[in-house]
């Protein structure tokens, strides 16, 4: 309960199963919605029981297709017109956040632009997870929850117990990052400089850093046609590095990523259950993220604190 307010949880289409686990955490029933779908594409989702007075969260990664999104919009939009007291989006992987500024001429923020729609469709609240830029959190007028993968990554890497551990990020904006896992590891950091002529290709990579004899981690928020990964790696076994691992929060995985992964010469990536996709790889090891969120949810819904969930 929140004050008065019973607490509901329900799913788009997308992350339902991600969404059952959390509320298998939380010790309640996820629930019931359905969506009608037109001949012509168009779709409409509708709650199958009623929510008004209530807190209502909503489970929803926007990864692609952008019907994702537009289904989040409609169910918040639903829940408003329902008279639902709260409506909180949950939103494990936040899409369109690369787009977070103008990096060239006549583009738009697509993630400004997300924030926005999320606003109008009326929610009250947003609680996500590795946000690719930090100041997302800004394009928000309303309280945004930013949760961290290094609550569910350290853990296991600290289970691993690697000798002679060196922290890396792909590119220098994951420095960040990287060295806050550094830091708190107590390991050497490495940084890979990358260079871009358009979206998904890199030109030129180079290694700032020793990794020779060295057990590298290289630590990003997403992975997406894994060609940066991909190509770090080759780089750091080249220079000698003993093994490597990375960890990626989001798995979007396009194209013939899981290929590529295979192929490399990474002998594990770790990834969260943030975005749906079907796992065929050896390599590729799937942490659940759902016990987080229901804590936050539960933090959320008493009016504690959530830092405690932070490793750092």
């Amino acid at each position: 309960m929140y004050g008065k307010a019973p607490i509901k949880l329900f799913s788009c289409r997308s992350s339902q199963h991600l969404a059952k686990m959390i509320a298998d955490k939380l010790g309640i029933e996820l629930g019931r919605s359905s969506v009608t779908q037109f001949s012509d594409g168009e779709f409409q989702p509708c709650f199958n029981e009623s929510v008004r007075g209530c807190m209502v969260f909503i489970v929803q990664s926007t990864n692609p297709p952008a019907e994702n999104l537009l289904e989040l919009l409609l169910m918040i939009d639903a829940a408003k017109r329902a008279s639902a007291y709260k409506v909180i989006a949950v939103i494990p992987y936040y899409g369109y956040a690369r787009q977070d500024r103008k990096d060239r001429p006549r583009v738009s923020i697509g993630s400004k632009l997300t924030a926005d729609l999320l606003s109008t469709a009326g929610v009250d609240r947003v609680i996500t997870m590795d946000l690719h830029a930090d100041q997302i959190q800004g394009f928000f007028d309303v309280p945004v929850d930013h949760l961290f993968g290094s609550a569910i990554f350290v853990p296991y890497i600290e289970k691993l117990e690697i000798k002679n551990l060196t922290v890396s990020a792909p590119d220098m904006g994951g420095s960040k990052r990287a060295n806050a896992y550094s830091r708190y590891l107590r390991s050497e950091m490495v940084l890979c400089y990358k260079l871009r002529k358009k979206p998904n290709v890199v030109e030129e990579m180079s290694i700032i850093g020793d990794v020779e004899g060295k057990n590298v981690v290289i630590i990003d928020d997403m992975i997406d046609t894994a060609g940066t990964l991909v190509l770090a790696s080759e780089m750091m076994k080249e220079k000698g590095a003993a093994s490597i691992r990375a960890f990626a929060t989001h798995p979007i995985l396009s194209g013939n990523a899981i290929e590529r992964i295979d192929n490399s010469p990474l002998i594990e990536l770790v990834v969260t259950d943030s975005v749906p996709f079907v796992n065929n790889s050896k390599k590729i090891k799937v942490l659940s993220i759902a016990n987080i969120f229901a804590l936050t949810i539960d933090a959320v819904t008493t009016n504690q604190s959530i830092s405690k969930n932070f490793v750092f």
